[in-house]
C-alpha cells in the first residue's frame, strides 16, 4: 500500500497555497486555477486511488500540459495538503446536536466515517504533520466545541477530540475494505457468507475450536458475513464514550466539575 505524508511541501509555498494567498490570474494558466487542479486530483485519488495520483495524472485529467499545473501548484505535496483540507471541509458540523456532549462526539465520528468512506485515499496519508488550512481549522474548532464546558481542561478536549478521530481512522478500514472487495469482485459480504457457511461446518471442529465455532456461528449467523464494520464500529464509539464518561463522572465527585447545566 502506497502511503504518502501531509506536510511535506514547502511550509511558505503550502500555506500560501492553503489559504489562497497567491492564486492569482495568470496568462500562462489560461483558465486553470486551485479549485480546478484540487477537484481534479481528488477524483483522480478517488477512482484511481492514491498511487496513481501525480502531476501528469491530474493534467491528463484536465486535458492540459503538465508544467501548466506549476503556475499554481508548487509540486504534489503542496497538492496533497491542498486536496487534504478540501475534502475536510465536506464534514458537516451542524449547531444543535440532541444528546449533550456524548451526541455531539457520535455525530462527528459519524461524519469522519462517512468521509473515509467517500475518499477511501485518505487511509493512506499519514496526517501526523497535518495541513495547516482553514478547512482542517474549522474542522478541528467544531470538534473541540464538542467538548467545550463539560469539565475538561485544555490538554484534555485535545486528547478526547484525537481519541475520537483516531478510533475512526482505525475502525473504518474494515468498511472501505468491504466495500472495495464487493466491488472488486462483484459478491456481497452476504454472497460471500452464504457461499462459504455450508462448506465451514463440515470443518469446523466444535471439540477443537469451541469458542470459535460457538461464537462465530452466532455471528455470521447474525451479520450474515464473518464481521459487521458498522455495528463494530458503533460498539467501540460507545465504549469510548462510556470511558470519557467515567473521566467526567470521578471528576464531579471529588469536586472538579466544570460542567455546564446542558451537558449535566
Amino acid at each position: 500500500m502506497t502511503i504518502e505524508y501531509s506536510g511535506t511541501g514547502d511550509p511558505a509555498r503550502s500555506l500560501a497555497l492553503l489559504w489562497r494567498t497567491r492564486d492569482k490570474p495568470s496568462r500562462r494558466g489560461g483558465d486553470l486555477g486551485v479549485e480546478r487542479i484540487v477537484r481534479a486530483a481528488i477524483e483522480v485519488a478517488d477512482a484511481e486511488g492514491l498511487a496513481a495520483l501525480s502531476m501528469r495524472r491530474v493534467a491528463e485529467r484536465l486535458g492540459v500540459g503538465t508544467m501548466s499545473l506549476y503556475t499554481h501548484v508548487p509540486g504534489k505535496g503542496e497538492l496533497l495538503d491542498v486536496m487534504l483540507d478540501t475534502v475536510y471541509g465536506e464534514t458537516a458540523r451542524p449547531d444543535d446536536v440532541p444528546g449533550g456532549w456524548r451526541g455531539r462526539l457520535t455525530q462527528i465520528a459519524r461524519e469522519n466515517f462517512a468521509l473515509y468512506l467517500r475518499h477511501p485515499w485518505l487511509l493512506q496519508v499519514a496526517t501526523t504533520r497535518p495541513p495547516l488550512g482553514p478547512q482542517v481549522t474549522a474542522k478541528y474548532e467544531y470538534e473541540l466545541r464538542a467538548v467545550d464546558g463539560i469539565g475538561l481542561t485544555d490538554l484534555e478536549m485535545d486528547a478526547v477530540v484525537t481519541l475520537v478521530t483516531g478510533y475512526v481512522h482505525g475502525a473504518v478500514r474494515g468498511a472501505v475494505e468491504a466495500a472495495q472487495a464487493a466491488a472488486r469482485t462483484g459478491m456481497t459480504d452476504e454472497q460471500w457468507w452464504q457461499a462459504h457457511a455450508p462448506y465451514l461446518d463440515t470443518v469446523l471442529d466444535p471439540r477443537r475450536f469451541p469458542l470459535a465455532a460457538r461464537v462465530g456461528t452466532a455471528a455470521g449467523q447474525e451479520y450474515q458475513a464473518a464481521t459487521d464494520p458498522d455495528r463494530a464500529f458503533a460498539f467501540g464509539l460507545a465504549r469510548i464514550l462510556d470511558g470519557v464518561e467515567v473521566l467526567l463522572r470521578d471528576r464531579d465527585t471529588t469536586g472538579g466539575n466544570t460542567r455546564s447545566a446542558s451537558d449535566r
